[in-house]
């Protein structure tokens, strides 16, 4: 019962599911039929596609568990998805599953060289509705198609109960698509309201619904942000099912970050959906829910595309969402970085089988809980280099490079704060937990190129504050 209560309308609120059987959304509000009557409001956030019980189901008492379990899997406590990174990661709780991503293409597992380089693919900088909708599914809470492309929502079921007994029932989904473009500090947010059905007897076209966009954290505090776009305020059910879609954007000035040349910014942005009971009703629990929240951050990393803003100041740096991306590797014939994939694959995989020796080895990087960390210390990357150049020769001897025809590769990556010296640095790291092995020049620079591009690609910032995983496609 606890965890029903949680769910309800009460207490957080927001996007998807499947329509319900779509009557006459004027049906007749039973207050003015029955002023004596007991008339209340049951209201459920579930999950984008749940499968929900009929208004039928719920009067003949078969619902009432199905609700309280798809409630259940709705996570309500989790506000943030499983992938953020930053501060923004321990400002809420965590989703215990991970978020929807986008599929590997063919073209991004096997890459063909442009021009003298291999490079990582575009990001994504944009999403439709119809991308989100099947990016979320019917269990998921998030959808990441990239660090410049997000979406999140949930599903809103309203009970409509008089004397104890179910008479209607209503519904409507929110998604929010937030996407920003190549080089800018503007985040777009765009609320779709959708799905709108009502069933049996209910007040609910009439029933004030109040969107917000709010920003409950910043760091560092004290952060002004500059908003746009045509967010509504308050409207019925019935309007906003006509409305159907708005936007808000949020843009956070240069020159407000962290000290250095980074000018760090982190948010939590937090859509938050209320609605008022109709005169009559009453709803039980709070009368609001903030349902979910994206995380947005802005640098000015000098190492970093669009550091001086083209000349202009308040545009120099970026925006992107706090998330850890994927860097794609392929181990498919033909792809220039096959040698490389094979090897962190091994590591993955049969960890072993690799050198150094080390018990127990497990090298991160393989999941969002565990990533890498860029660093951009050039005393660090020479330091993981030269440990990784000392086991290679340890076990395949100074002639590894076999007349400079192979390089010794290592992973995790010399660009990483947990390469092959992290312990030389942190003595609580684990000694040896990486992976060496002498591989072919050409697979090893393409490796290398593909890294390069996806750190500017993505905005992958120096620390602790960002980081990615990899994976392998073969």
């Amino acid at each position: 019962m606890h965890e029903a209560r949680l769910c309800r309308i009460g207490r957080r609120m927001l996007t998807t599911g499947t329509a319900i059987a779509v009557l006459s959304a004027a049906a007749p509000s039973l207050a003015s039929a029955d002023d004596s009557a007991d008339l209340r409001i049951e209201s459920y956030v579930l999950l984008v596609g749940a499968a929900k019980p009929t208004l039928a189901e719920l009067q003949s008492g078969r619902g009432t568990e199905r609700l309280r379990e798809l409630a259940h899997q709705a996570e309500p406590g989790a506000r943030l998805a499983q992938e953020t990174v930053g501060p923004a990661g321990s400002y809420a709780p965590l989703s215990r599953q991970a978020s929807g991503s986008a599929p590997v293409t063919q073209t991004e597992g096997a890459r063909s060289s442009m021009g003298a380089r291999a490079t990582a693919p575009e990001p994504a900088r944009t999403m439709t509705f119809e991308e989100c909708e099947k990016g979320l599914g019917s269990d998921k809470k998030f959808f990441v198609k990239s660090r410049f492309a997000v979406c999140n929502g949930a599903s809103f079921l309203q009970t409509w109960v008089r004397n104890n007994q179910p008479v209607g029932q209503s519904m409507f989904n929110v998604r929010v698509v937030g996407t920003i473009a190549k080089n800018s500090r503007t985040i777009n947010f765009q609320y779709y309201f959708t799905d709108f059905a009502t069933t049996g007897t209910t007040g609910a076209a009439a029933m004030p619904i109040t969107t917000k966009g709010n920003i409950p954290q910043s760091w560092p505090s004290g952060v002004r942000y500059t908003r746009g776009g045509n967010m509504p305020g308050t409207k019925t059910f019935a309007e906003l099912k006509a409305l159907r879609t708005f936007t808000q954007t949020v843009n956070a000035k240069p020159g407000q970050g962290s000290s250095g040349s980074t000018d760090l910014i982190f948010a939590v942005y937090e859509p938050a959906i209320s609605y008022t009971p109709p005169a009559g009703w009453t709803l039980s629990g709070a009368q609001g829910g903030k349902l979910f929240m994206l995380a947005p951050r802005w640098d000015a990393a000098s190492y970093l595309a669009n550091s001086t803003g083209g000349g202009n100041p308040d545009r120099k740096g970026a925006a992107t969402f706090s998330y850890v991306p994927t860097m794609t590797y392929s181990a498919k014939p033909g792809a220039e970085e096959r040698a490389v994939a094979q090897h962190i694959k091994t590591a993955f995989t049969k960890p072993e089988d690799t050198k150094p020796y080390m018990s127990a080895k497990k090298v991160l990087g393989q999941m969002a809980s565990d990533p890498l960390h860029r660093t951009v210390n050039k005393d660090r990357r020479d330091a993981n280099r030269k440990a990784a150049v000392k086991q290679c020769k340890r076990y395949w001897g100074a002639n590894y490079s076999h007349g400079s025809t192979r390089e010794c590769d290592e992973y995790p990556f010399a660009t990483t704060y947990e390469g092959a010296a992290e312990h030389d640095f942190d003595e609580d790291a684990k000694k040896f937990n990486f992976s060496v092995k002498p591989i072919p020049e050409d697979d090893n620079g393409a490796g290398g190129n593909i890294l390069t591009s996806f750190y500017a690609k993505n905005r992958i910032i120096d620390g602790m504050n960002d980081g990615f995983i990899v994976k392998i496609v073969s």
